[in-house]
């Protein structure tokens, strides 16, 4: 990497952990924590049940539809409401749909129906939610690269103790005990929102339809060709890369490893996660979707190792690049999306940029048995990592992509305001 391309000198920025920062990390830590106790739990309560894996699957369905089919209005309702009074609702919302489920769990036998419902229910509060951490972010932050960096190793630290939480919670207490504890994330979650102190931003007049705010989003999302071409390009991942890696690399592992060398790999993506997220925090590069793309180049390195059959270590270490590549990814885009998309606009991009970047993942899990099995999990896995390098590269033959610059928001070119 040459020097034009990322300067890894650290300039002086704005106090970062100021107080609206801290109630919003607060918010995302234990919201993150309680996301991966949830999917642990699900598992072994709907197994416990009788419903089996077609159980499971159905309940995790039922999540993501509702989630694919109402975030672009979840988008919309912040830009009109504002994103505060619809993360605070929905963690609200998710709060007592969790209590429900624990209760259920607790006194009786729920039916899978009902899981289901309660399942959707959530989704559509996940909807609600997601669109606006965006813009919140860009309100509480005074330096919003070093903000989504440190939310990312949150995000990984949150995936490697979530799972183990939750196990140790269901072994001493039971299920319902680890569903009550996500139930009281969402409570402190909303609780920190609430307490934030945000400056008004211009919202879309009351007056106009939910479609016309679509139709506005959507004009602004797909004339910024730096956006549709990155989405487009996650779409063929999403089905080629993203999709297939968790099951094939489930089956492979498992089969030469067992339980414990799946875990270890899991736990090395996670460690990786951390230090991409560190990564994010030391270095500012002058065009941050180059530098980040370059990187993921060597995530090809994951399912490259799983395919030639190579020792755990080396898997679990293809894991970690893999880990670390994602999260440095995650911090470039947020902050190109945050620092270069208007904040009145903002929530209803960011929507179509969460729909288009994760219709494809259940796409690409579907999938990815049956071309398996047709042609065998290694081909499966070296043809992964050739649809990967190739995207990148297309990706970057993108001038308004491979060019987009760094950017500072408005609130990093301010001066903090005096405490009294």
């Amino acid at each position: 990497m040459t020097t034009a391309t990322c300067d890894v000198r650290l300039p002086a920025h704005p106090r970062l952990w100021n107080r609206d920062f801290r109630l919003y990390f607060t918010a995302r830590l234990v919201s993150l924590l309680g996301d991966a106790m949830l999917p642990v739990a699900l598992l072994y309560g709907v197994v416990s049940l009788g419903y089996g894996t077609t159980g499971v699957g159905l309940v995790l369905a039922a999540q993501v539809l509702p989630f694919a089919a109402f975030v672009l209005f979840g988008g919309v309702l912040a830009d009109r409401f504002t994103p505060q009074r619809m993360m605070v609702g929905a963690d609200a919302a998710r709060f007592v749909l969790q209590a429900v489920t624990a209760t259920a769990f607790a006194v009786g036998h729920p039916s899978l129906w009902l899981l289901m419902g309660l399942s959707g229910l959530s989704g559509v509060g996940t909807a609600a939610f997601q669109p606006g951490l965006a813009s919140v972010i860009t309100q509480v932050s005074g330096d919003l690269q070093r903000a989504n960096a440190v939310t990312r190793v949150a995000e990984a630290m949150a995936t490697l103790g979530g799972p183990a939480i939750a196990g140790l919670l269901i072994a001493v207490s039971g299920v319902p005990v680890v569903l009550a504890a996500d139930s009281a994330t969402f409570a402190i979650s909303g609780i920190c929102l609430l307490m934030l102190r945000l400056a008004p931003v211009a919202r879309p007049a009351s007056r106009e339809s939910t479609w016309r705010n679509l139709v506005e989003g959507w004009y602004e999302f797909r004339t910024r060709t730096w956006m549709p071409s990155v989405i487009l390009a996650w779409i063929v991942l999403g089905i080629t890369v993203w999709g297939p890696i968790r099951p094939l690399a489930t089956i492979l592992v498992t089969g030469r490893h067992g339980a414990s060398g799946l875990g270890l790999m899991w736990t090395g993506f996670g460690a990786g996660g951390v230090i991409g997220g560190l990564a994010g925090v030391r270095f500012r590069p002058r065009h941050p979707l180059r530098v980040g793309a370059v990187g993921l180049v060597a995530w090809s390195a994951w399912p490259l190792t799983l395919a030639a059959g190579l020792s755990l270590p080396m898997v679990c270490a293809g894991a970690a690049l893999g880990g670390a590549t994602t999260a440095f990814w995650g911090v470039m885009w947020s902050t190109s999306v945050q620092t270069h998309i208007p904040a009145a606009v903002l929530n209803r991009i960011s929507a179509y940029e969460i729909a288009g970047s994760l219709i494809a993942f259940p796409i690409g899990q579907a999938l990815a048995g049956p071309v398996s099995d047709a042609v065998g999990t290694g081909v499966a896995l070296y043809a992964s990592a050739a649809f990967l390098i190739a995207v990148l590269i297309a990706m970057l033959c993108v001038p308004a992509v491979r060019n987009l610059g760094a950017r500072a928001a408005e609130n990093e070119s301010r001066p903090e305001p005096a405490r009294r």
